[in-house]
């Protein structure tokens, strides 16, 4: 019953969608402009760079306020188990994030969220992920690039650190952490499957801190939708 309420629990906080608020205090559904993703990228191509520091700050903290939640409730009761807890708990805060029940499921890619899932779970595990990105995205500016590294970085990191003991649990609760881990990275991937194909042929967007991009104007489904 612990991994079902920390699922929801998760769940939950997941359906804060920072993005799609911001654009309704602006007049707009976010969905409906740019690349159509209730997300910060989307946010920062659309508003600019403050706004989407601030939907990041809140897609971060969602996920981090939710996995502390977890800790603080489940921490000395199930302390053998508390980091598969904390896994099921950002898994659904990702799935929130990604498929919120009130927006049709239609929400965004979920990767602000497990930034917060990175900074909360481990800090052997925040270097990587911080290396990862921000090195893809100064070199590249592409941010699917830097998320699917980071992606990648974080499963990978996440059964060599588990392998070597730091997180204290059974082999079984371990793999069941590792196949939740692989979960994630799998639907990661698959938000971010058109951003691959884009990224193969070369005609993926960049993203720059400096100025909104070329990404403001209304989505073709947005624009059907007013019609």
């Amino acid at each position: 019953m612990e991994r079902i309420y920390c699922l929801l629990i998760g769940y939950a906080f997941g359906l804060f969608q920072t993005a799609y608020i911001y654009g309704r205090l602006h007049g707009i559904d976010i969905r409906n402009y740019g690349s159509g993703n209730a997300g910060t990228t989307n946010t920062l191509r659309v508003f600019g760079t403050k706004a989407g520091l601030l939907v990041l700050l809140g897609d971060i903290m969602k996920c981090i306020l939710a996995v502390v939640i977890t800790g603080a409730a489940f921490g000395n009761s199930h302390p053998d188990m508390i980091y598969l807890l904390k896994m099921y708990t950002a898994a659904g805060a990702i799935i929130g994030h990604n498929f919120p029940f009130y927006l049709k499921f239609k929400g965004g890619k979920g990767i602000a969220a497990t930034a917060g899932l990175i900074l909360s779970f481990h800090p052997y595990l925040i270097p990587m992920g911080i290396i990862l990105f921000f090195g893809a995205f100064f070199i590249t500016h592409y941010v699917s690039l830097g998320s699917l590294l980071v992606y990648a970085g974080f499963l990978i990191e996440l059964v060599i650190l588990g392998q070597m003991g730091i997180f204290g649990m059974s082999q079984a609760f371990l793999i069941e952490m590792y196949l939740i881990a692989g979960f994630l990275t799998v639907m990661a991937y698959w938000k971010h499957r058109e951003n691959i194909k884009r990224l193969v042929s070369g005609t993926e967007r960049k993203t720059y801190l400096t100025h909104k991009s070329t990404g403001a104007e209304e989505t073709t489904e947005g624009k059907s939708a007013q019609r």
